[in-house]
């Protein structure tokens, strides 16, 4: 659920005047569209109106915040992607397209935050570990009994119990001819 900055009820209002500033009422200082960005990661919730108009730019602004993002390197749109969205414009199924995307997107996001709990999950498990086995007190000292366990593996599969790639005890003893 998305929250606002200012504490009232309602989206914060953003007015964005002719000379491209944006004004954020509910703490009453100038934003960036960096700012407004954070707010959207954040999860407040906001509405950018053209201050002359009143009219709601919320849709442009948001798409502003993409085309920065994506400039930056931050490339999150594939190309076929963006071509392809563009090709849905003035066709018969674009009154479809938003909809779609949004509920897939929404399924998507329902989806991560499921896997991030398993994800979770998995890690109180490593952590309860610790308890189980006092050996074990982090993720690198599990890797490096993994470790231990395939190099053993290793020498118990190479001929004469040698580690790969070292001599022997025979070869070492063995002068050079």
């Amino acid at each position: 659920m998305a929250r606002t900055r200012n504490g009232k009820d309602g989206p914060t209002i953003i007015k964005k005047y002719a000379n491209r500033r944006l004004y954020d009422t509910g703490r009453s200082s100038y934003v960036t569209l960096d700012d407004l960005c954070e707010m959207v990661k954040e999860g407040h919730d906001f509405v950018v109106q053209d201050a002359k108009t009143g009219n709601d730019i919320t849709r442009s602004v948001l798409t502003q915040i993409i085309v920065d993002q994506e400039s930056q390197g931050e490339n999150l749109l594939p190309t076929n992607f963006l071509r392809t969205l563009i090709g849905f414009y003035g066709d018969k199924v674009q009154n479809f397209i938003p909809g779609y995307l949004e509920q897939t997107l929404d399924l998507f996001v329902k989806n991560q935050e499921r896997m991030r709990e398993q994800i979770n999950k998995s890690f109180e498990g490593v952590r309860t570990m610790e308890g189980m086995f006092p050996g074990m007190t982090s993720l690198e000292e599990l890797r490096r009994q993994n470790m231990e366990m395939f190099e053993k593996t290793l020498k118990m599969m190479t001929p004469f119990g040698t580690t790969y790639g070292q001599p022997s005890e025979d070869d070492k003893t063995k002068k050079p001819k």
